[in-house]
């Protein structure tokens, strides 16, 4: 009865001899005969789109009960179904057809389908599925894109031909739909050849219903009205729904619109009759924060530019808000979904023409960034974890480049779901992906936004976010750790950029820490190194935009935000162990001119009795700025290193990546040819020249020249290793020992302890290379993000985008793809090297970073001014590179450029003595900045602060070793300890240091006193010992100029050590432990405790 329903005849018969099958027959009560009047019902219901397929039979000989490859025999799938059927192009009708079966085995076309009784989209398409079918029903399913013609049922056709008429649309993805309504008397011959019919053409394209008449040479008797009208898909809540009929609008109606099930009902309709011709309009309004910027290349883009990208354009006066944004109408569509016990899959397919009505109405730009779009992709979703997943778009039709950077991910996904901490869920109509924290609820990643886009040179893909609450995508400078969600983009790609509000600056960190509502956070990582932006809006919502590669997303789930950092960095690779030494302070300046200035200042230092351990030496050292070479003036910095190490100091030197060509007998240079280690043209030998700092043999330099001049006249050609090939590793390791130990003139042997590799983004001072770039569109590609160089291109201080390099299995790779990883690249080998040669653990200190680069190195937070805003900015960069995994960090303390001021230099002493990572360090031809260069106040200053820091050291060492081993943050925001208190979310003028201090510094020039919060706990002050209970509140604070504010935190034991001038001998000092207790007089602390310097005694265990 159910399938007999949708027989085009549809009869119940049988022999004399048998019993009544009739429904009746069945009884009142039965299931067969409450199912047959219900399925009769509908088939009453759809009489009038069935009459009109018999006149299309009649009139175009098309087919009424067809075969699903009728509409689909592009699909080799549907070729052998023959257990469904369709009614015309838009139903499809599956019946279960074996007994005791409770579903059916069905294939879903490629379509939008709408289950004809909920109204709802189905998430199937292009797959079989087993449909579950309980005993009383039979699958209908309505085709998007089709308009089908109803009528309110009745007892009989003569009864119900009587009754108002309907319609129902089920809208395609560019939210259209077509049909027709063929009506006469029902009974009369020759009504069609004579054309006494009405014959109706329905279509709904921009927002507009119009039923127009093809024939009008009948009038029905009955007066029969449309009154009610159903519209399936609507995904956005209409406005100014309005009637018209002979162009004028009449009083309608309901509109009432249901956003859960996104149907659109338009009830007691008037003066609609049968045999005239009306239409319906509505407007779909596009709320502020629900706008995702089209064309944010430019803000100011005209109307007919946004139309000819296919979007949606209108003038807004609210700040930020974009004027060019998305249609909701999807770009693709997703299909053959499978949900599997380790994740789920699916194909992603570009939907013909995904562009509406209105905005297709301008022609196409084909040089247009969102061109070129490529038509299949796949999209999996991996369980690796039960607290991490990832989220990969790819491309199935061809190859393209991935990351190259290895995550700790495990050898086989989870097998089950049930005790993961998320929930995965796939949105059709439009495609979109939802992942939910299952404890609470909260939907962390919804992508079921506009714009979605995967194109050749431009990747884009929105989701929502689950609270205001962001932080991390570095290395970008700006003025909190929360990320502003007013409608702000920041670039990601790594340049030689002075941190400077907004700018893209050395390294490049696609990673975001979210907090929810509930305090619970979560972190999303996009594992892509190509040029991108990201745009945070206050929907809350995230942009992505990149132009290569592929989209390759992992998250993990926390709940805490300390979990989830030690979660991120299981992923990405824990951070390296210091050594004790590196703990300590450290002296730096580019500008030393000479080794017995700097053996001077040594030798203040120790007068001064102000603990340091470290000095660095900047490119001063080196012959004409040449790697791995020693200046004249420096002759005696080996003999200065082995005196200093005597008494317990260490050195690090400087390298930079670029390598002179300019020169005769330059072992480094001959043997990196040799070995076939520079970056080179594609498809060629020649090698990509650059300019940077090594200087041509046999010139003086005059340093009063403008820079361009000097870059001119005095500047080598330099080549670019390609830290990518593994030839380069072997090189670069071998130059590192050359430095070290020098067996040809062992006299200017340099005993380093640590490096630091600078420049290394790469720094060029020629934009592309010297001669100019070859390739226009990697230089400047169609979609340029919004980076510093925005106007001038990709290669703009740095290299040419089509440079070659060769990844490690011999794969060429071009610079475009790779460019944020030449520093990641660099630092894996220079820590190896550095190990290698010195015996010890040592310490490499690296500028460009790139998620994982803190396995084997630190950062500084790069050439900062003398600036106070700079100052307090340096904390919101210590604790950012605590979420990328990269403890080791810190500023340069007073700065780098400018002459640093006396109270601000004193203020940031006092902060840099709690930076993990503390050195004071600033540029050739600015005022010395160093402790002993001020006057004996100053020093009595610094030497106080550095005590302490020193004393602590036993606490902080403890902190890098969890943070090695754990992946525990050592520098942490308020947030981090007390995420419950939301008023700790925006704090980032206070941090913590480890889970038992809380450090309030000064952060303004001619204040003496300071607003604190202390969340609730037990507060001690840190040099007096007495304490106070705090509920969570602010409190006034005094600051004089000799003083920083430290609190310990009840609960916790802090071991500490009596200080020495440096970590040599301190090591050698009594210890002690501080006991805060806490409420309930109890505490509790860890110390950890080795030789400081050994190499790979304490390395994290293996996952």
């Amino acid at each position: 009865m159910q399938l007999g329903a949708f027989y085009p005849l549809s009869r119940n018969h049988n022999g004399p001899e048998y019993r009544d099958q009739d429904p009746a027959a069945f009884g009142p009560n039965s299931l067969l005969l409450q199912s047959s009047r219900h399925y009769l019902n509908i088939r009453y219901t759809l009489l009038p789109y069935l009459y009109t397929l018999f006149y299309r039979a009649h009139t175009l000989g098309e087919t009424v009960a067809r075969p699903l490859v009728h509409e689909f025999y592009q699909d080799p799938a549907t070729w052998a179904v023959h257990e469904q059927f369709l009614w015309g192009p838009g139903l499809l009708i599956t019946p279960v057809l074996y007994e005791g079966k409770e579903e059916a085995k069905a294939y879903i076309p490629d379509a939008i389908w709408y289950d004809y009784e909920t109204g709802l989209a189905v998430q199937w398409r292009k797959q079989f599925i087993d449909m579950p079918l309980p005993r009383d029903r039979i699958g209908l399913h309505l085709r998007g894109g089709y308009i089908f013609p109803i009528q309110e049922p009745n007892i009989t056709t003569e009864a119900s031909r009587k009754n108002p008429l309907g319609l129902i649309v089920a809208l395609d993805y560019k939210r259209e739909a077509k049909g027709q309504l063929y009506w006469d008397d029902g009974v009369s011959k020759g009504t069609v050849s004579e054309k006494n019919y009405l014959l109706y053409d329905f279509s709904v394209t921009s927002n507009h219903l119009q039923a127009k008449i093809i024939n009008g040479n009948y009038v029905d008797p009955n007066n029969i009205m449309f009154t009610d009208i159903r519209i399936l898909g609507m995904d956005k809540e209409p406005t100014d729904c309005n009637v018209l009929f002979n162009g004028n609008k009449i009083s309608t109606s309901t509109c009432n619109y249901n956003a859960s099930a996104k149907v659109l009902i338009i009830s007691n309709l008037t003066g609609l009759k049968l045999g005239q011709e009306f239409s319906i309009e509505w407007k779909l309004v596009v709320n502020d924060l629900e706008k995702f910027n089209c064309f944010p290349e430019d803000p100011a883009v005209s109307e007919e530019r946004c139309k000819q990208r296919g979007c949606l354009w209108e003038q807004t006066t609210a700040p930020g808000v974009p004027i060019c944004f998305y249609d909701t109408i999807p770009q693709y569509a997703a299909s053959n979904i499978q949900y599997q016990p380790t994740g789920i899959t699916m194909d992603l397919t570009l939907l013909e023409n995904s562009t509406s009505a209105q905005a297709a109405a301008a022609p196409r730009v084909v040089s247009d960034p969102l061109s070129g779009k490529i038509n299949s992709l796949r999209l999996s979703v991996t369980y690796h974890t039960e607290n991490m997943l990832q989220v990969k778009i790819y491309s199935t039709s061809n190859k393209r480049y991935e990351v190259p950077v290895p995550l700790n991910i495990p050898s086989s996904p989870l097998g089950y779901s049930e005790n993961c901490l998320y929930d995965v869920s796939v949105k059709t109509n439009p495609f979109g992906l939802q992942i939910q924290r299952k404890s609470s609820g909260t939907v962390i990643w919804d992508t079921q936004l506009p714009g979605f886009t995967f194109s050749e040179m431009f990747l884009s893909i929105s989701t929502r976010l689950p609270s205001h609450y962001i932080y991390g995508f570095g290395e970008t400078d700006h003025t909190s750790l929360r990320r502003n969600m007013s409608w702000n983009t920041w670039g990601m790609f790594a340049r030689d950029e002075p941190p400077l509000y907004k700018k893209n600056s050395y390294g490049v960190h696609p990673y975001y820490m979210a907090l929810e509502d509930n305090s619970n956070a979560h972190g999303v990582l996009l594992l892509n190194s190509n040029a991108m932006d990201v745009t945070l809006q206050p929907t809350p919502a995230l942009t992505y935009r990149t132009i290569g590669g592929i989209l390759d997303f992992y998250m993990v789930l926390g709940p805490t935000p300390e979990l989830v950092t030690q979660q991120y960095t299981q992923l990405i690779g824990r951070p390296a162990m210091p050594p004790y030494w590196a703990l300590g302070f450290q002296l730096s300046r580019y500008g030393y001119q000479s080794d017995a200035e700097i053996g001077n200042l040594y030798s203040a230092m120790v007068a001064a009795r102000i603990p340091y351990d470290v000095q660095h030496v900047d490119i001063d050292y080196m012959d004409r700025k040449l790697d791995f070479t020693l200046s004249p003036n420096f002759q005696n910095l080996s003999v200065l290193i082995n005196q200093m190490k005597t008494n317990g100091m260490r050195f690090i030197l400087v390298l930079d990546p670029a390598i002179s060509g300019n020169e005769t007998h330059y072992l480094t240079f001959t043997r990196g040819q040799e070995n076939n280690v520079f970056i080179k043209w594609p498809d060629s030998n020649d090698i990509v020249w650059g300019k940077v700092w090594p200087e041509l043999p046999n010139v003086n330099v005059d340093g009063s020249l403008d820079l361009e001049t000097q870059l001119k006249l005095y500047r080598a050609y330099v080549a670019f290793p390609d830290f990518l090939r593994s030839s380069t590793a072997s090189w670069w390791k071998k130059e590192i020992e050359e430095l070290y130990s020098n067996p040809r003139e062992p006299q200017k042997s340099l005993k380093f302890d640590g490096l630091r590799i600078d420049m290394n983004e790469p720094s060029n001072f020629v934009d592309g290379a010297v001669g100019g770039c070859r390739s226009e569109i990697l230089n400047n590609p169609p979609y340029m993000p919004d980076l510093e160089a925005r106007n001038v291109g990709l290669s703009s201080k740095t290299l040419c985008m089509e440079s070659e390099q060769i990844l490690p299995d011999g794969s060429r790779v071009q610079h475009y793809d790779v460019h944020s990883l030449y520093g990641w690249s660099q630092t894996r080998p220079t820590y190896e090297a550095m190990q290698e040669v010195t015996g010890e653990r040592g310490i490499v200190i690296t500028r460009s970073t790139f998620p994982s680069s803190g396995r084997w190195g630190g950062h500084w937070l790069g050439d900062n001014t003398a600036a106070w805003d700079q100052l307090r900015k340096s904390i919101i960069g210590m604790m950012e590179f605590s979420l990328f995994g990269i403890p080791y960090t810190g500023a340069d303390i007073c700065g780098f450029f400018g002459d640093a001021e006396y109270e601000m230099c004193i203020r940031w002493m006092q902060l840099g003595a709690f930076y993990p990572f503390s050195r004071n360090h600033n540029t050739a031809g600015t005022r010395r900045q160093d402790p002993v260069s001020w006057n004996s106040t100053f020093e009595g200053y610094a030497r106080n602060v550095l005590l302490i820091r020193y004393a602590l050291l036993p606490y902080l060492y403890t902190l890098m070793h969890k943070a090695h081993t754990e992946g525990s943050t050592v520098i942490r925001p308020l947030l981090y300890e007390f995420t419950d208190d939301n008023t700790t979310w925006d704090i980032d003028h206070q941090f913590m240091l480890g889970p038992a201090i809380l450090i309030s510094p000064v952060l303004e020039s001619d204040t003496f006193e300071i607003r604190a919060y202390f969340p609730r706990a037990r507060w001690y002050k840190l040099l007096t010992g007495s304490g106070n209970n705090s509920a969570g509140e602010w409190k006034t604070l005094e600051a004089p100029l000799d003083h920083i504010n430290l609190h310990i935190r009840g609960g916790y034991i802090l071991p500490w050590q009596v200080p020495g001038m440096n970590t040599y001998f301190s090591r050698r000092n009594f210890m002690g432990l501080t006991v805060a207790l806490d409420n309930d007089g109890k505490a509790e602390g860890q110390l950890f405790w080795d030789d400081g310097q050994s190499i790979g005694e304490y390395k994290p265990p293996k996952n």
